[in-house]
């Protein structure tokens, strides 16, 4: 997002956030309904182009969204939308990228809440690794010949009593309404919010064998040390890599395997 559409997600994080530190205010019900507002204005274009038209005053444009929602959803979340709406926004789709980004936040809140967000970040780290590994499932999950009932059930089938509802409930949503995020994409967004939540960096590191209690700690110390604040690792083993570590943050990657080095190695032999 640019200029006036990452202005206005900001400070729509900031009334998410004061509004959820109200104990009364229950994250998991405000984050369905943001998501079920989110469905809707992906669908209605022209009702997502007249909540986001700069020639129409921020306050006609939050009538609008009370006049539509105010039936439908509870007080705190038409509230929340109708703040959203009468700030600027540079694209419409913005406003439903934005949406959609609160419903995950509101889910990863509950989560806090109730202690299990750390749970939450390793499943969906595990979740992306075994999809990854199995094509046909992804396929499943992915493919345009699946009904959104039919990945919901089996999502339900995969996830049902072996993960925390909250994981269920946000791979659900990615799988049956992506909105054009892959999978991969979405997984790794997810990741990237719930870390947030808790102030800290995710780290994906890949080594040949799986590493000790000694080793990790040591290795979230360093990393830790280098970017400034806590990083949470997403563990992941291949021995292909030989020896050492490959570590990811964000688009940045350090390569500290064997194998990585005899590439290194090969590709200057070359040159």
């Amino acid at each position: 997002m640019n200029g006036a559409s990452r202005d206005a997600l900001a400070a729509a994080r900031e009334r998410l956030d004061a509004l959820t530190d109200n104990t009364s205010v229950d994250a998991t019900r405000l984050a369905d309904e943001l998501a079920a507002v989110t469905a809707l204005l992906h669908r209605e274009s022209t009702l997502r182009r007249a909540l986001t038209d700069p020639a129409q005053s921020g306050e006609a444009k939050a009538g609008l969204a009370q006049r539509l929602l105010g039936g439908q959803l509870g007080a705190d979340s038409t509230d929340l939308v109708s703040g959203m709406v009468r700030a600027r926004w540079s694209q419409s789709r913005d406003l439903v990228d934005a949406l959609e980004e609160l419903a995950d936040t509101a889910d990863l809140i509950a989560a806090q809440q109730d202690g299990t967000l750390d749970e939450v970040e390793d499943e969906l780290f595990r979740f992306s690794r075994i999809t990854a590994g199995s094509s046909e499932l992804r396929a499943a999950l992915t493919g345009r010949a699946g009904e959104g009932g039919a990945k919901a059930d089996l999502l339900h089938t995969l996830l049902g009593g072996r993960a925390k509802p909250v994981t269920e409930r946000l791979v659900t949503r990615l799988v049956t309404a992506p909105r054009g995020r892959s999978l991969e994409g979405g997984i790794e967004s997810l990741s990237k919010l719930a870390a947030a939540r808790r102030g800290r960096t995710v780290a994906e590191v890949v080594s040949a064998t799986p590493l000790s209690e000694t080793q990790k700690r040591r290795l979230g110390d360093a990393l830790a040390r280098i970017y400034g604040r806590p990083v949470h690792l997403n563990l992941d083993v291949d021995p292909s890599v030989l020896g050492g570590v490959r570590v990811r943050i964000g688009d940045e990657v350090i390569n500290g395997s064997i194998a990585d080095r005899l590439d290194e190695a090969s590709r200057r032999m070359a040159g």
